[in-house]
């Protein structure tokens, strides 16, 4: 029988494998306090992108092709199960998550690219009957929460996003901070891939490496795409992600908490069916998480051992103008990959 765990690593519960693709957060799960912050990261480099293989022959240039008005609608479904342990004690958490609809455009060209803003305009909590019940109302109002999300968002042809703000009901949104950054990460990886300079054939593979800061800690991420389809504007990539937090310690002076970082890492697999004319990407990716950490609060200290398995599935639908109607296109894509 699992037990609940002392506070220090209830606390814990709440922010289990913090690089991960999981679902779920604290109210006060964050020191930063506006979500204009949440996309905060280190600089990348000049070219983001460096290629390891460029592939067979032929090989093309990768370039987003985006029209005026193009419109994208997708459905984003985190899913995670959780083990929390510490000096005996465990609390598990299975099943929960959150299911919400994006909608991406219209787009308008400029000289940069494409602009477009993005828009949840659905967003529900997952989780099985017997779920805790305090952890599903965190849940209940994070997924409130995110119908207030929304940026704007400029984007080279490369998927590069040279400019991108959020909008001020985001700005002014309760929303989980790791929460938050957690969604904005996840979709930049699997449904705006960074595509590289040079030209690549089938086989190519390329890697993007990221500096994130992930509820205060430094987190680096290293996302590696494969090139293994392709029929004219649609392609099939693989790909694998991988995160990892060197040991460093971050403390929470409003909670009386503090936490070090002994080991952290992430690493997940997935397939992407990237269409260069969409604003979104379908996509299906799913992993495990191993964290170590020490938390000190006022009543002592102790080691928490968080294990996490987590997938992310992505579902979308693209219209070019207004007025012609959404097709369905995520189910058709899907029966192709298998």
């Amino acid at each position: 029988m699992a037990k609940p765990l002392p506070t220090g690593a209830l606390v814990l519960c709440c922010i289990t494998s913090v690089g991960s693709f999981a679902a779920g957060g604290c109210k006060r799960d964050q020191p930063t306090k506006t979500a204009a912050e949440a996309s905060a990261t280190v600089p990348m480099p000049a070219d983001p992108v460096i290629v390891l293989d460029p592939g067979q022959e032929p090989r093309l240039p990768l370039r987003y092709r985006i029209a005026a008005g193009t419109t994208t609608t997708s459905t984003s479904t985190f899913r995670v199960a959780t083990l929390a342990a510490s000096e005996g004690l465990e609390v598990v958490a299975a099943g929960h998550g959150l299911r919400f609809d994006v909608v991406s455009g219209p787009a308008t060209i400029t000289p940069n690219g494409v602009r477009f803003e993005v828009d949840v305009v659905r967003s529900e909590a997952v989780f099985p009957p017997d779920f805790n019940e305090s952890f599903a109302d965190e849940l209940q109002m994070s997924a409130a929460a995110l119908a207030d999300v929304g940026a704007e968002v400029e984007m080279n042809d490369r998927g590069v996003i040279v400019r991108g703000r959020f909008k001020e009901s985001t700005q002014h949104a309760e929303i989980p901070m790791r929460l938050l950054r957690m969604i904005v990460n996840a979709r930049t990886t699997a449904t705006r891939v960074l595509l590289p300079e040079e030209p690549v054939g089938l086989g190519a593979r390329w890697q993007t490496t990221r500096e994130l800061q992930v509820f205060g800690f430094s987190v680096t991420q290293v996302d590696t795409y494969q090139l293994i389809d392709r029929a004219g504007d649609e392609l099939m990539l693989n790909l694998v992600v991988e995160q990892v937090g060197l040991p460093q310690r971050v403390e929470f002076p409003e909670d009386g908490i503090e936490i070090a970082v002994e080991s952290m890492s992430a690493k997940a697999r997935g397939q992407i069916i990237l269409d260069l004319d969409a604003l979104e990407s379908d996509a299906a990716a799913s992993g495990s998480s191993i964290d170590k950490l020490t938390v000190t609060t006022a009543q002592g200290t102790e080691v928490v051992e968080v294990d996490e398995a987590f997938d992310l599935e992505i579902a979308n639908t693209t219209r070019l103008m207004p007025n012609v109607p959404v097709e369905d296109t995520g189910r058709r894509r899907r029966k192709r990959r298998r």
